[in-house]
C-alpha cells in the first residue's frame, strides 16, 4: 500500500510541475471562471455516472469523458484548477453523504495526478497537431479521435502501473485481458465527437450551445444508465430466481417451479401426460453403498429422464427420489410409447460410481404412473398429479419396474399396465 501511495503522490506532484511550471494562463479571467463552472457544475452531475475501474479494494476513476476538452481550452494550468476542485467537491460530497471509500482522500491525489498530465499530454499533442492536420479534409475530427485514442491508452498505462503495484495485475496476460475491457470503439467515438464539438463552441464562446450539448448528453447517458441497471437488476432477479426454482442436486427444477408451472397450465386447457416416476428400491441402494452414491444415482436417473424429453416437456425432481414429468403435445398412444422407452433406457443403462476406493457399475429400475387428461375439463394439474402418483403406487404393487396408466379421455377407461 505504501508504494500505491507513493505511486499516487508523484503524479500528483509531477501534475503540480508541469501545471506551474510549464503551463501558462492566456485565457480572459471572465472567459476561464465560466467556462470552469459550467464544467464543474455537469461534472458533478455526472458524478453517479462516471466510469471506474475497481480491483479488489481499490477504485480509480476514469475520469469524466470531457477534461480533453477543458484541457486543450485551458491548458494544464486550467486544468489542474477545475480537477482540483472537482475531485475535492466529490470528496466532500462523499463524506457528507457518508459513501465515500476508506482510501477516498489517498485517491483523490491519483486522479487529480492522473487527469491532469493525460490531458495535459493532449493539449500539448493538440498544439503540435493542429497545424499539420489543418490542411487535411476533416483534419480536426481526425486530429480530436487521435487524441482521444492517445489520451485513453495512457490513461490505462496508468491504472495498470497502480493495479500493478498493488499486486491486482501479475502477468502479461491479465494485462491484455484488462486493456481489451477498458477499450470500448463506440464511447472513444462518443468521447472525441463531443470533445471536439465542445471545443469548438468554447472558442466561439457560445455558452448557450455549451449547455444544452452537455444537457443532452447527461439526458442520453443517463437514459443508457437507467437501462442499463434495469437489465442489471433483470439479470440478478433471474439468476436468484432460477436459483430458488433449481434443485441443487441435479440441475432440474425443484417443486417450487413445478408447482408454479402447474398453476400456469391450468389456463391452458392442453392436453398432457402428467407422469411420476421414482426410482425401484432406492433405499437399498443407500444401504448397501452410501449416500453420496445415492445421489450419483439421483443424478443419473434425472439425466436418463431429461434425454427423452424435447423442449416443450417438463421435469421436476418432486421428491428425494421421486421425479414429475409433464408430457406436451402428444396423443395418448404416443405418450405411452414415450414412458415405456424411458422405462426401458434406465433400466439398461447404468452409472459409474465410486465406493470403497474401487469403480463400481450401478444399474437400476424404474417405476411409472401416467395421468393423460385435458387440462380443467374435468381435473386440474394438482389433481392430475395425485391420480398419476396413485398410478406409480400401483405400479409398485404390480412388482415395479412397470408404467401404469390412465387415459382419462376415454369413457370409463380402465386402469391398465405394461
Amino acid at each position: 500500500m505504501l508504494k500505491a501511495r507513493l505511486y499516487d503522490f508523484s503524479l500528483f506532484f509531477t501534475a503540480i510541475a508541469v501545471a506551474f511550471g510549464l503551463g501558462s494562463f492566456t485565457l480572459d479571467k471572465n472567459t476561464f471562471f465560466i467556462a470552469l463552472f459550467i464544467y464543474w457544475f455537469f461534472s458533478m452531475l455526472y458524478n453517479h455516472l462516471r466510469i471506474t475501474a475497481k480491483s479488489g479494494a481499490t477504485k480509480f476513476d476514469y475520469g469524466i469523458n470531457y477534461s480533453l476538452s477543458f484541457g486543450i481550452f485551458a491548458g494544464p494550468l486550467g486544468l489542474f484548477i477545475f480537477e482540483a476542485i472537482y475531485r475535492f467537491t466529490v470528496y466532500i460530497s462523499k463524506k457528507t453523504s457518508k459513501t465515500a471509500d476508506e482510501t477516498e482522500f489517498w485517491d483523490m491525489f491519483y486522479n487529480i495526478g492522473a487527469h491532469v498530465l493525460i490531458y495535459s499530454i493532449g493539449y500539448y499533442l493538440f498544439q503540435i497537431g493542429y497545424p499539420l492536420f489543418e490542411g487535411i479534409p476533416f483534419g480536426f475530427w481526425i486530429l480530436m479521435c487521435t487524441l482521444a485514442l492517445l489520451t485513453i491508452l495512457i490513461s490505462i498505462t496508468f491504472l495498470l502501473t497502480a493495479f500493478h503495484i498493488l499486486g491486482e495485475i501479475r502477468n502479461l496476460k491479465e494485462a491484455s485481458q484488462f486493456v481489451r475491457q477498458s477499450i470500448n470503439w463506440l464511447d472513444l467515438g462518443k468521447t472525441a465527437f463531443t470533445n471536439g464539438l465542445l471545443l469548438l463552441l468554447l472558442e466561439q464562446q457560445q455558452w448557450g450551445m455549451v449547455v444544452a450539448l452537455f444537457i443532452l448528453n447527461y439526458l442520453v447517458s443517463r437514459s443508457f444508465h437507467s437501462k442499463s441497471q434495469m437489465i442489471k437488476n433483470k439479470i440478478e432477479r433471474d439468476k436468484f430466481e432460477q436459483m430458488a426454482y433449481t434443485d441443487f442436486l441435479t440441475g432440474v427444477p425443484n417443486r417450487a417451479f413445478m408447482d408454479k408451472k402447474m398453476s400456469e397450465l391450468n389456463q391452458s386447457g392442453e392436453t398432457v401426460g402428467i407422469v411420476v416416476a421414482d426410482i425401484d428400491k432406492f433405499k437399498l441402494i443407500n444401504d448397501s453403498y452410501n449416500h453420496a452414491v445415492g445421489d450419483r444415482v439421483i443424478q443419473h436417473f434425472a439425466n436418463t429422464l431429461k434425454t427423452y424429453l424435447s423442449e416443450n416437456d417438463y421435469v421436476f425432481r418432486s421428491g428425494g427420489e421421486e421425479f414429475t414429468l409433464i408430457l406436451r403435445e402428444r396423443a395418448f398412444r404416443e405418450t405411452i410409447e414415450l414412458v415405456e422407452k424411458i422405462r426401458l433406457g434406465v433400466e439398461t443403462s447404468s452409472v459409474e460410481v465410486d465406493y470403497q476406493s474401487s469403480r463400481h457399475d450401478v444399474t437400476i429400475t424404474s417405476s411409472f404412473g401416467l395421468y393423460y387428461f385435458k387440462v380443467n375439463q374435468y381435473t386440474s394439474m394438482e389433481k392430475g398429479y395425485i391420480y398419476a402418483d396413485q398410478l406409480l403406487l400401483q405400479s409398485k404393487e404390480l412388482g415395479k419396474n412397470k408404467v401404469t396408466f390412465k387415459d382419462e379421455l376415454a369413457q370409463r377407461a380402465p386402469i391398465s399396465a405394461m
